[in-house]
């Protein structure tokens, strides 16, 4: 299969669905086409299946601005999710734009044509005007897997929630759940119920928050109010609380920190336990809080289903694993929720007029475009709030971009070289972010090339920004034959 599209979008989950959508609403009369690596919509919220996997953000934020989401959960199961973004692709007639099972290995612009050549894993071979990469920013390859020492020795299984098997039965079993993350925090209370004991064995303590399933304002609001009203007020209030909540945790952070510990010996019940296990050595927000609905890890500890065990590995041995301190948790299966591997823009090779770029070494123009990289986008959330806020704002200024090339004649937009880019783009102390620092571009100290984690305050900015500034723009220099793709 081959052809050539005004746009091409990169990835079928909940970003390349929301740019598709917008890009069919504002530009109608552009052909555009989606390349998806797998065979299913969903991105993400497909790949992952581990027991419990839900969002950890509210949907009435991550979902779509223009769909309203109508579930009675405000943190929603994985399932639900996945289904969402299927049905949004259906109801738009985007499904039959997508190309499945198209993994996407290179992309490489042609100066005089001024068009991306895109190429997939399979052999076919795609141009377009514009590329938009909307894979998200990790690896679906493979998860961040530390070299254990004695694994070999161990009797037992261990498995990575990324590639969770569909054959494993942990039912009456002793598991152990490496890690203390957002996956770690879902599992935990997820294989509870089933398993004879689940113990979360990390190296230091990680923020928790419980929220409610539940969001009684939506609730309320659903009642007097229309759907897509209702949805308004409820994002509205999730919006404000959640960025006042981030900013106080910046300003306040001792503050924060004693409302979080104060929570957590609420529903624990045993002040000790929270200062062993529940006391992280950095503020808040530093890394990304780790929502718990309902409270409901606290609640799996409390009943005695569930532990945690803060300690480092020394070495896996037969029936488990050995401990620095000597202690042997003895376990039939390991998870080990030890992290995502970061990769941008999916993993794709990059090249201008055949020579490969390194993404690392580029600045970061407004957090979705790459220095001296002609009609090239990608999209990243929000790290402090609902992916989709940051995504959509992302989709509106690349579709307003298109317009401004157009209205001028324009076949080229490259975003100039700052004069000094030496910040992450990802400002997070997590360990799989620093990881894969060198793989992202920089951001600078200031607009266009400073990437902020505000959306109130990009909500405001994003919609009114000179697509101008610090962008070089100019016109094919060869005529180039257009086809349409072939289905």
């Amino acid at each position: 299969m081959s052809g050539d599209v005004d746009v091409l979008i990169i990835g079928a989950g909940l970003s390349g669905i929301g740019a598709a959508w917008r890009l069919q609403k504002q530009r109608p009369r552009d052909t555009y086409a989606i390349l998806e690596a797998r065979d299913a919509i969903g991105g993400t919220w497909d790949l992952f299946r581990y027991p419990g996997v839900r969002s950890d953000s509210d949907m009435f934020t991550l979902s779509y601005p223009w769909r309203p989401w109508r579930e009675p959960e405000s943190l929603a199961s994985g399932e639900k999710i996945r289904r969402y973004i299927e049905e949004t692709a259906q109801e738009a007639g985007i499904t039959g734009h997508i190309r499945f099972g198209k993994k996407v290995i290179s992309a490489d612009w042609s100066s005089a044509e001024a068009r991306w050549t895109v190429r997939t894993a399979d052999g076919d071979v795609y141009t377009a005007g514009f590329v938009y990469a909307c894979a998200g920013y990790y690896s679906y390859a493979e998860g961040h897997q530390p070299d254990f020492p004695g694994l070999a020795g161990f009797s037992g299984r261990l498995v990575h929630p990324q590639f969770w098997p569909g054959d494993l039965d942990y039912r009456d079993k002793r598991v152990v759940v490496i890690g203390s993350g957002a996956t770690a925090v879902t599992l935990v209370p997820a294989m509870a119920d089933d398993a004879a004991q689940v113990t979360m064995l990390q190296r230091s303590p990680t923020y928790v928050i419980p929220l409610p399933n539940r969001d009684t304002i939506a609730d309320l609001a659903r009642r007097v109010l229309p759907p897509a009203a209702a949805n308004r007020v409820a994002r509205a209030k999730n919006i404000l609380l959640s960025q006042g909540f981030y900013q106080l945790a910046r300003h306040r952070p001792k503050q924060v920190r004693r409302v979080l510990q104060g929570l957590a010996g609420r529903f624990l019940g045993d002040r000790g336990y929270v200062e062993e296990h529940f006391k992280p050595r950095y503020d808040p927000w530093d890394q990304r809080l780790c929502v718990i609905p309902n409270g409901d890890l606290f609640r799996s500890i409390r009943s005695g289903r569930a532990s945690v065990v803060t300690d480092h590995i020394d070495t896996f041995v037969p029936e488990g694993i050995r401990l620095r301190s000597g202690r042997v948790l003895e376990a039939d299966v390991v998870v080990s929720a030890t992290g995502l591997s970061l990769l941008p823009v999916g993993g794709v090779q990059v090249s201008l007029d055949g020579k490969p770029i390194d993404i690392g070494r580029h600045a970061a123009y407004r957090g979705m475009m790459l220095s001296g990289v002609p009609n090239f986008a990608y999209c990243i959330g929000y790290v402090n709030a609902s992916w989709t806020l940051r995504a959509d704002l992302a989709h509106r200024y690349v579709l307003k971009l298109l317009d401004h090339m157009r209205r001028h004649g324009f076949d080229v937009a490259t975003p100039a070289q700052p004069a000094a880019a030496g910040r992450p783009l990802l400002d997070l102390s997590s360990g799989y972010v620093r990881r894969a620092l060198d793989k992202f571009p920089r951001q600078g100290d200031r607009d266009p090339w400073l990437t902020r984690q505000n959306y109130l305050r990009d909500v405001l900015s994003t919609p009114r920004a000179d697509v101008t500034r610090e962008m070089t723009f100019a016109r094919r220099t060869a005529t180039v034959p257009h086809t349409e793709v072939v289905p």
